[in-house]
């Protein structure tokens, strides 16, 4: 097995795994991050999502050989304590019940506000349709993404 390397929340890792394995088990049974969670295995639920180069991509279809020399970010290191706008929000607007999806759900949101500063219900709404929340709280996630939305164009 050859070793692959990749930089994941600013630190670079070298892992010796199976060139077929997901990233999403190299982030959780590897390196320990576990808020990147499992749900379908085939990124259809959005649990697993991570950002790669700020684009959200879901870490269960990433082979860790198509991950080598790339840039990924989890939401441990969406921010170094948790202020970035979408996890404030998220906790404001108390979306969160069972709170499995919300780590996938908040990366997909904070990529969605970093191509989109001001998006509308139906850009929204498009983009979180691809993420499953078995709670139902669609609704005040979409509160919550206006939220950090809001603030996020307040932000120096």
């Amino acid at each position: 097995m050859p070793k692959v390397a990749l930089t994941v929340n600013g630190r670079r890792h070298t892992v010796d795994v199976a060139a077929d394995t997901p990233l999403l088990w190299v982030l959780r049974d590897v390196l320990g991050l576990t808020g990147t969670k499992f749900g379908c295995g085939e990124g259809v639920c959005g649990a697993c999502t991570v950002h790669e180069s700020g684009r959200a991509v879901r870490s269960c279809l990433v082979p860790v050989s198509d991950a080598a020399g790339k840039r990924y970010v989890t939401i441990e290191g969406l921010s170094s304590d948790g202020t970035h706008p979408c996890q404030q929000a998220w906790l404001e607007r108390d979306v969160a019940q069972c709170g499995y999806c919300q780590p996938g759900m908040i990366m997909t949101a904070a990529a969605l506000l970093a191509e989109h500063p001001s998006p509308t219900d139906a850009e929204i709404d498009a983009v979180m349709s691809n993420s499953v929340c078995r709670c139902g709280t669609y609704n005040p996630m979409r509160e919550a993404i206006r939220l950090a939305a809001r603030r996020a164009r307040k932000r120096p």
